[in-house]
């Protein structure tokens, strides 16, 4: 009987804090007994760096447009990092050609396919995935039952905010045509703006959805990040990484997942009381 591997999906607005946001959850997982495995889905490649020492590894599409879609160039893509981590990248196709998302689905099927996280006795995987599903492709690890549980990673900065509602109107979408994908939550990564907390909260609370933890700006994560690393492995009693050990906990019990409301496309900041000091801007 194979081992039931949960599999969970960090999405948000590029450049949001994903792929820090993801690194250190995982970090602070293995910390914490459990083995992780990390999965960058998105063709830069540069989500497991932290937990690489710094370092850019190789990507499934790259090492199979040489290889073949063989089990031995798949294995040849999966690495280990900080703690004996799982890292893999998906990667994409030759700059110019083809559809990443398409990329990304490829190297999905060929993990699935040569049962990874079985072989490895994985016991949680975690999806880092681009952009605000913007282009189906990058829907990918939800419509295929790859990941059922999303988290979405927003600050409350306006174009953030609608990404994310981009985000929970394909996961409705999903569900509604009867696919298994559920929002387990909105992590919110602070970049200390007004009434950032008040923001977040009032736009969770119209979807319908819990804010799991709140992340605080902190120059500790750049400082780490410089020296190829996640908070938890350079900080690891800092403040901050008592955040990240806090959020890492609160996946792993969490079990609350949810069909969310998504408002309007572009009336956001009229249906959040919170933005109304910034509507002149947006006018």
């Amino acid at each position: 009987m194979q081992k039931n591997v949960r599999q969970i999906a960090i999405y948000g607005k590029g450049g949001i804090g994903k792929s820090t946001t993801a690194s250190n959850i995982t970090a602070a997982m293995s910390a914490l007994g459990i083995k992780p495995a990390q999965i960058g889905c998105d063709p830069k490649a540069d989500s497991v760096n932290t937990l690489m020492g710094g370092k850019f590894i190789e990507t499934v599409s790259d090492i199979t447009r040489r290889h073949g879609s063989t089990e031995e160039a798949v294995n040849m893509a999966i690495h280990r990092g900080f703690n004996d981590i799982l890292c893999i990248e998906s990667g994409g196709p030759v700059p110019g050609q083809g559809c990443a998302g398409r990329g990304v689905l490829v190297a999905l099927d060929l993990i699935r396919k040569y049962n990874v996280f079985q072989k490895y006795n994985i016991d949680i995987a975690v999806y880092d995935v681009l952009g605000d599903i913007v282009c189906g492709g990058f829907a990918q690890p939800i419509r295929h039952s790859y990941a059922e549980e999303v988290y979405i990673v927003t600050s409350g900065e306006y174009m953030a905010l609608y990404a994310a509602n981009n985000i929970a109107s394909s996961i409705k979408l999903f569900a509604d045509q009867g696919l298994n994908v559920r929002l387990a939550g909105i992590i919110g990564n602070l970049r200390s703006i007004k009434n950032e907390k008040e923001i977040i909260l009032d736009f969770a609370g119209k979807l319908n959805v819990p804010v799991i933890q709140f992340i605080p700006r902190s120059d500790e994560v750049q400082k780490a990040e410089l020296q190829g690393k996640t908070t938890i492995e350079a900080y690891p009693d800092s403040e901050q990484a008592s955040v990240y050990f806090n959020l890492a906990s609160r996946i792993l019990d969490n079990e609350n997942l949810f069909i969310p409301e998504p408002l309007e496309k572009y009336s956001i900041i009229k249906t959040l009381p919170c933005l109304k000091v910034f509507e002149k801007k947006y006018d």
